[in-house]
């Protein structure tokens, strides 16, 4: 009988994407590299770095538009609990501060979700080596753009306030006195030169700053 002498895969890979058709098709387009294995797939950004402890990926791929948690959160955690990890982000979406906030989250890379694969699989392998992966457009844009004016504070008080919360809620959220929520969220409005907080948030959305 002929012996397979097909390289053992070697890279173990963590797929984070709520997309399921996406999902299991780069999935599938990443397990037929010889050298690649996908040893996890996840749907939200709850259960990442959980999967990530059982599963000791070398590299995880985080879209950032997850359930629960963005995946720029998520990187952070990841790095933090699973510092052998690399983690690359995947965008389909050019927003300027996402960039900056994927790279002080530890990301070791930054890519269009949408493109060939055979790219992704070169990306994955750069970062395993020790390099840093960044789409050019995408960098171009976040560098055009310059560093986001909200303090973190103020990026907890718009992300708290979504679906109709409260200043109470936010405060009861945040643990911070309802004082200090209403002098984040008056900056927050100013610094992005809204009328009120709902528009602070969306403005801030538009830019990749929350």
């Amino acid at each position: 009988m002929p012996q397979d002498h097909r390289p053992t895969a070697s890279v173990r890979i963590l797929l984070a994407e709520d997309q399921g058709t996406a999902h299991g098709a780069l999935a599938l387009l990443l397990g037929m590299e010889p050298d690649f294995e996908v040893v996890a797939q996840v749907a939200a950004g709850e259960g990442v770095v959980d999967e990530a402890l059982l599963a000791g990926p070398d590299v995880a791929l985080l879209d950032i538009e997850l359930p629960d948690r963005s995946g720029l959160d998520v990187a952070a955690d990841l790095r933090r609990e699973v510092p052998d990890c690399r983690v690359l982000i995947l965008t389909t979406s050019g927003r300027p501060g996402y960039l900056r906030r994927a790279m002080e989250a530890g990301a070791s890379g930054f890519l269009v979700k949408d493109g060939p694969v055979g790219e992704l699989a070169k990306a994955i392998r750069q970062v395993l080596g020790g390099e840093t992966v960044i789409d050019p457009a995408l960098a171009a844009v976040a560098l055009g753009a310059g560093p986001s004016p909200l303090t973190p504070r103020e990026r907890d008080a718009l992300n708290a306030s979504a679906h109709g919360a409260t200043v109470a809620d936010v405060a009861a959220k945040l643990g911070l006195p309802e004082s200090t929520v209403r002098d984040c969220l008056s900056s927050a409005i100013g610094r992005t030169g809204t009328r009120n907080r709902m528009e602070a948030m969306r403005a801030a959305r538009q830019q990749g700053w929350l």
